[in-house]
């Protein structure tokens, strides 16, 4: 019933930049809080940032100053400006969204690869 699709990774160099956009689809009420997460090669998923109804945003210490999240509520959609991009960053990042159907639930977004190497 509710699907989040990512899009907009990619292959680019270290000091660059790319914008993610996840569009939640479905038979929403509302949207609360929007997130984006990634799991590096070998690694375990991990919060990047997050975002709440209102606009509030929280990020990971490594991405800080460099990374901003945004929310479109018109159009029930999350974006992630990463800039600065180090070969760190390299990883498949995941949309996530708390979402009101008939009920409360988190929902994932099947993830879109970015990779950062010279």
């Amino acid at each position: 019933q509710v699907q989040l699709v990512e899009s907009g990774g990619g292959l680019v160099q270290p000091g660059g930049s790319l914008r993610l956009s996840c569009v939640v689809s479905g038979s929403i009420v509302r949207i609360n809080s929007m997130h984006w997460y990634r799991q590096p090669p070998g690694k375990q998923r991990e919060l990047v940032a997050s975002i709440t109804r209102g606009g509030s945003t929280n990020y990971a210490d490594s991405v800080k100053d460099r990374f901003t999240i945004s929310r479109d509520n018109a159009k029930n959609t999350v974006y992630l400006q990463m800039n600065s991009l180090k070969s760190e960053d390299t990883a498949v990042y995941y949309c996530n969204a708390e979402v009101l159907t008939y009920a409360i639930s988190n929902y994932w977004g099947q993830g879109t690869q970015v990779t950062v190497s010279s």
